[in-house]
C-alpha cells in the first residue's frame, strides 16, 4: 500500500514536471507565431498603402522590393520565417508519427525559404528562386502532412476541419498562381506581338486578365491563416496542461 501511494505520488509528479517544463517551450513559442504572423499581415498590408503604385491584381508581393520600401518588405519574409518557425517549436512535441515528423522538418525548410526572401529579393535571381522553391512548395506539403498527424489526436480534432481546409487551399492558391500566371503571360505575348516586354509596364494592356497578383496574396494569407490556428491551437493546449498539472500536485500535508 505504501509503495503504491508513494508510486502514485512519483507519477504526479513526474506528469507535473513534465507538464511545466512543455509549456516552458510551447507557450513562449506559440505567442512568438501568433505576433509574428500577425506582423507579416500588418506589413502585408502596409506594402499596399506605402506603395500603390504596385497594383495588388497582377504585380508580386515580392516586386514590393523595386520600391521605395523594400525594408518593409524584408522585414515582412523575416517576420514570416520566424512565425513558421516558433510554430514548428510549439507544436514539435504534439507530432508523434513519422509522416508527421516529416512534416515538421517541411515546416522547418518553408521558414529557411521566407526569412532566406527577406535576404535574397527579386533582384537576387538566384537566391529569391530557391528561396520560393523551399517556401512555397515546401510549405503546403507540410501543412497537410501536419494536419493529418495532429487531426488524428483528440486533443487537435477541433481544428482538424480548419487545418486540413487550409492546408488544402494553400496548394491550390499556389496552382492557381502557376495558372493566372501562364493565363497573363499568353495574353501579353499575344498583345506584344508574339514577345514579352522586357520591364514591367505601368499598366496592363486592355484585354489582359490581371489576377496572379491576388493569387500570389492568398498563399500568403492562408499559409500565415494556418500557423494562426495551428499556434492557437498549442497555446490552448499548454494552458489546459498548466491547469491540469496544477491540480494534480501531490499535497505535501
Amino acid at each position: 500500500m505504501g509503495r503504491s501511494f508513494e508510486s502514485g505520488e512519483l507519477s504526479s509528479a513526474a506528469f507535473m514536471t513534465s507538464g511545466s517544463n512543455s509549456s516552458r517551450v510551447v507557450r513562449p513559442a506559440a505567442w512568438l507565431a501568433l505576433l509574428a504572423t500577425c506582423a507579416v499581415l500588418g506589413l502585408l498590408v502596409a506594402l499596399h498603402v506605402l506603395s500603390p503604385e504596385f497594383a495588388p491584381s497582377w504585380r508580386m508581393v515580392s516586386e514590393y522590393a523595386f520600391g521605395h520600401y523594400a525594408w518593409v518588405l524584408s522585414l515582412m519574409f523575416l517576420s514570416w520565417g520566424i512565425g513558421t518557425w516558433a510554430l514548428a517549436v510549439a507544436i514539435w512535441s504534439e507530432v508523434r508519427t513519422t509522416a508527421g515528423r516529416a512534416g515538421l522538418w517541411l515546416l522547418v525548410i518553408a521558414g529557411l525559404g521566407e526569412a532566406m526572401a527577406s535576404v535574397f529579393d527579386i533582384r537576387h535571381e538566384v537566391g529569391h528562386g530557391l528561396a520560393g522553391l523551399l517556401g512555397v512548395i515546401g510549405f503546403p506539403i507540410a501543412a497537410l502532412l501536419l494536419s493529418a498527424a495532429l487531426g488524428r489526436q483528440d486533443n487537435w480534432r477541433g481544428v482538424r476541419p480548419a487545418l486540413l481546409w487550409l492546408a488544402n487551399l494553400s496548394w491550390i492558391s499556389v496552382v492557381l498562381l502557376i495558372v493566372t500566371m501562364a493565363i497573363m503571360v499568353m495574353q501579353m505575348t499575344r498583345v506584344n506581338g508574339g514577345h514579352l516586354p522586357q520591364h514591367a509596364p505601368k499598366a496592363l494592356p486592355p484585354g489582359v486578365l490581371a489576377l496572379d497578383g491576388w493569387a500570389d496574396r492568398l498563399i500568403v494569407l492562408t499559409n500565415c491563416a494556418w500557423v494562426l490556428v495551428g499556434a492557437w491551437q498549442a497555446l490552448r493546449m499548454s494552458r489546459n496542461k498548466q491547469s491540469l498539472t496544477g491540480l494534480t500536485t501531490p499535497s505535501t500535508a
